[in-house]
């Protein structure tokens, strides 16, 4: 195995993806059930296993789907818990670093080629201007990369805990159904999986009749089927209000690099969500509409940016 390499790992609630970044690329890849081993480094140890036997690995950069605060690390949606240094020594590394998920996928935004994101509006990117990366999934991420000693640095965060936004009177009433609900309405509430399912349920209560009990694919469908015109709503209702939270993180960024929106929602409806409000909404900003004009936006669909980030932790 060359020298330089590295065990890399995307560590999810349901699955681990392990593989080795070294200067030849990223290989061989594993997608691993968390659920069939007790613990991270037990399957650390089965993917190393199975690794040819001519030079060890000495090094590591995991990712997790949680809080990276300190040394001791606890997967949101998964029983392990880990911590930091117990690991590295474990498994016979040098060095070791933990972070969050979606600071890796930030990572890999700079690392994508042409072929993994396809542009929705604006113009050119410029080089080594800041860049936003926003991710509607199970929540909702949101984080910068900044351009500074020659290599890009990821600006973590929690921007899909602010509050969201109504810009229109019908989103008004949306969100006062769900404040109702929640108290503070995030952007998560109605920017995720489950937050189509809040839109849905939101949409019908303003509308006086009850909601089917529904999940966010089937929703989606729906809406794609146009057999349904709650869910059409709710489609519409998502595209433009991810597209306000974009452009928020965009005129804040100043991200003449562009936005980028990753997660996996988005690609199952990619086609639509082109065609969508999104675009128009994200560049309306009053006097700084022809400012965000400017700045491109672009749907990534590359199935793991992730893995291409944390090849290129230092």
């Amino acid at each position: 195995m060359p020298d330089g390499a590295k065990l890399i790992a995307d560590i999810g609630g349901t699955n681990a993806r392990f593989a080795i970044a070294d200067a030849g690329g990223i290989g061989h890849l594993r997608v691993l059930p968390t659920a069939q081993f007790p613990t991270l480094e037990a399957a650390a140890r089965d993917f190393l296993a199975g690794l040819p036997a001519d030079r060890p690995v000495r090094r590591g950069a995991f990712d997790v789907a949680g809080p990276v605060t300190g040394d001791h690390v606890r997967l949101t949606n998964s029983g392990w818990s880990f911590s930091i240094a117990a690991v590295k020594a474990a498994l016979g590394f040098d060095d070791l670093k933990v972070v969050n998920d979606f600071a890796a996928a930030a990572l890999g935004i700079p690392q994508l080629a042409e072929s993994g994101f396809i542009a929705v509006g604006g113009g050119a990117a410029v080089a080594h201007a800041p860049i936003g990366v926003i991710g509607p999934g199970t929540g909702l991420g949101v984080a910068g990369l900044l351009w500074a000693d020659d290599r890009w640095v990821v600006l973590p965060g929690e921007g899909g805990h602010s509050t969201v936004p109504a810009a229109t009177a019908e989103e008004a009433r949306i969100l006062d159904v769900l404040r109702e609900r929640y108290g503070h309405v995030s952007a998560e509430r109605v920017i995720s999986g489950h937050g189509l399912v809040n839109l849905y349920e939101a949409v019908c209560s303003v509308a006086g009749h009850a909601a089917a009990p529904l999940s966010d694919s089937e929703i989606t469908a729906r809406a794609l089927a146009g057999s349904d015109a709650a869910c059409v709503k709710v489609l519409e209702l998502f595209c433009a209000m991810l597209g306000t939270v974009a452009g928020n993180v965009a005129i804040t960024l100043g991200a003449g690099g562009g936005v980028y929106l990753i997660g996996g929602i988005l690609p199952r409806f990619a086609d639509a969500f082109a065609g969508s409000g999104f675009r128009a909404r994200f560049e309306s900003k009053g006097r700084f509409t022809d400012y965000m004009k400017a700045i491109p936006t672009f749907l990534v669909t590359h199935e793991n940016p992730a893995m291409l980030g944390l090849a290129e932790l230092p």
